[in-house]
Order: C-alpha cells, then sequence, then structure tokens
C-alpha cells in the first residue's frame, strides 16, 4: 500500500522543467489535446465559407471569368452567336425570340456582343490588378524593411503618383498614345493595364509598407536576422507571408474598380476601340443622341453586366478583408 500511494504522489508531482526538456515523452499539464495548429488563412477560409455573400460574390466571379475565356458556351444556343455580324435591316430591333437582348444601331447581335465583351473587361481588371499589386508591393516592401533614404525616396516618389487622379490620368495618358483603326486588340487592352498600373500602384505600396513595418518588429524576424539569415530569405520566408494578407484584400476591391474605369475610358472613345468588344465599348455606342430613350436596351443589358461584376468583386473584397482581419471579425 506504501509503495502504491508513493507511486500516486509522484505522478502528480510537479515535474523538473530540466527533465522534461530532455524527454519530451514525459506527460505535463499543458499536453491537452488541442488539436492541429490553425494559420491565418485556414481561419480565413473557415470564416469565409460560413458567409452567404462569399458564396454569391465567388459563384458571380466565376460565372464572369467562364464567360471571358469561353463565351461559345453561352452563345451557343442563341439565335446569332457571332458578335462581329451585322444586319442593318435588324437595326434597334427590341428584344425577340430572335435576337434575346435585341440588336444595336448596326445591327449586332446585343446579347453575342455582352457575352464577349466580358473578355476585355476582365482581362483590363485582372491585368491592371496584377501590375499594381506587384510594383505596390515590390516598393512598399523596399520601403518598409530597409528604411532610411529607401523608405524616404519611395514614399515622397508614391506621393507624386497619389496626387494624380486616376482617372484623369488615364484619360492624359491614353489621350497622349491614341489608338488607330489598325491597332491590335491586345496593344489596345496593354495601353489600358499600363496606364492603370503605373498610376494606380502608390496606394497598394502604401498598404504594404504599413504591413511591413507591423510585422518586422516580431521576435521570429529579429531572431531569423540574429541566425545570419539573408534579407531576401527573411522577406519571402517570413515577413511577406504574414504581411501580404490586406494587400490581397484591397486588390481584389481594386479589380472590380479597374474594370469599372475600363468601362469609362472605353465610353469616352481613348480606351478600347472598335472592332474590339467590351462593355464600356456597348455603352459609349448606345448612348448616342436619341438612342437612350429610343432604344433603351442597347444601354440596359451592358450596363446590367457591368454593375453585377464591379459589385461581384466589391463584395469578394470586403469579405476576404472581415476575413483576414481579426479586429473586424
Amino acid at each position: 500500500m506504501a509503495e502504491l500511494e508513493e507511486d500516486r504522489r509522484s505522478a502528480f508531482a510537479p515535474q523538473d522543467p530540466v527533465a522534461v526538456l530532455e524527454n519530451p515523452l514525459i506527460p505535463t499539464a499543458g499536453d491537452a489535446d488541442l488539436g492541429p495548429a490553425r494559420s491565418l488563412w485556414s481561419d480565413a477560409w473557415r470564416e469565409m465559407r460560413g458567409r452567404v455573400l462569399f458564396w454569391i460574390s465567388a459563384g458571380l466571379i466565376v460565372l464572369v471569368v467562364v464567360m471571358a475565356i469561353v463565351p461559345q458556351v453561352f452563345t451557343f444556343f442563341s439565335p446569332q452567336p457571332n458578335p462581329y455580324f451585322a444586319d442593318l435591316s435588324t437595326s434597334r430591333l427590341a428584344p425577340s425570340p430572335r435576337a434575346w437582348f435585341g440588336h444595336d444601331a448596326q445591327g449586332y447581335d446585343i446579347y453575342s456582343r455582352t457575352i464577349y465583351g466580358a473578355r476585355s473587361s476582365v482581362l483590363v481588371g485582372l491585368g491592371a490588378t496584377i501590375v499594381t499589386t506587384l510594383l505596390g508591393s515590390v516598393i512598399g516592401v523596399f520601403a518598409g524593411y530597409f528604411g532610411g533614404w529607401w523608405d524616404i525616396i519611395l514614399s515622397r516618389l508614391g506621393d507624386v503618383f497619389f496626387a494624380i487622379p486616376l482617372l484623369l490620368g488615364g484619360i492624359l495618358a491614353l489621350y497622349t498614345f491614341p489608338n488607330t483603326l489598325g491597332t491590335p486588340y491586345l496593344v489596345m487592352v496593354g495601353k489600358v493595364v499600363l496606364a492603370l498600373g503605373i498610376l494606380g500602384w502608390p496606394s497598394i505600396a502604401r498598404l504594404m509598407r504599413s504591413s511591413v513595418l507591423q510585422v518586422k518588429p516580431h521576435d521570429f524576424v529579429q531572431a531569423a536576422r540574429a541566425l545570419g539569415a539573408k534579407p531576401g530569405r527573411i522577406v519571402f520566408s517570413h515577413i511577406l507571408p504574414n504581411a501580404v494578407a490586406p494587400v490581397i484584400a484591397v486588390a481584389t476591391i481594386n479589380l472590380g474598380m479597374y474594370i469599372a474605369l475600363e468601362a469609362t475610358l472605353s465610353f469616352l472613345g481613348i480606351g478600347l476601340a472598335p472592332p474590339a468588344v467590351s462593355w464600356g465599348v456597348a455603352i459609349s455606342e448606345a448612348s448616342g443622341i436619341g438612342l437612350v430613350r429610343s432604344t433603351p436596351h442597347m444601354l440596359l443589358f451592358p450596363s446590367l453586366f457591368l454593375s453585377i461584376t464591379v459589385l461581384a468583386f466589391i463584395l469578394l473584397g470586403e469579405v476576404v478583408r472581415d476575413a483576414l482581419d481579426p479586429k473586424l471579425r
């Protein structure tokens, strides 16, 4: 009995920390089953998939992306699947079984041109988002991590570009390098992407710089530096994974904004131009004198698709931001 009592007391007695470190198999009071450790991204996914807005916005975005990649799937059963076929005898006809969205002033099928117009809008929005995110992230990381003169020079350079309104700067840039009748389609898209990318990076750079400044003083970064890790390894392995979350959320919202800007520039006649097919070009053609009142369907359907797409990206960005920022939960 005495031996059993001694074993019972030793089992609940405080354990030697040195022995615990030397033998990790010794059970401790903190070895309760807490489950597998979850990262920020796994927590964000759990948060997002539980929200209805995430599934609605993601479903709409997937639909638009598929529409941009394979528009033939959506126009296969339409009465006129060719968006470049014009018949003046059907000019301005209202929606009917022969043309689900009606015809425009040139006799084009509005449904087919609306479906094919998604490709241009998605290309410009995605391209401008990639350019601004990459450029702004690189500049923000350099300014935040190295500090000193790097921070002063890059921050003042960002202030110069930030002072230029994005829409006004895009108008000036594209007006300086206008499109001609023989300008290739990808060149027109590239001009708009480059104009928006060069003028839109300062907001991403500011956000990345502030995120890097928040992550930089953490113990794991200081420990990596003390162990002799090079700046490149510290940035890519320790700082970027913990600082990129707010940039992703803002970039998702900006994608919808760039799609709207492409439509605005094309509406003004300095973005994409015919024969390119885009929602902005369709809205511009439908806004002629007397057309809005006599043929409202020319303006209704491209505007509706544009509005839904921009709204979907903004809603997805809001959901991502809420999920990645624990303070907003």
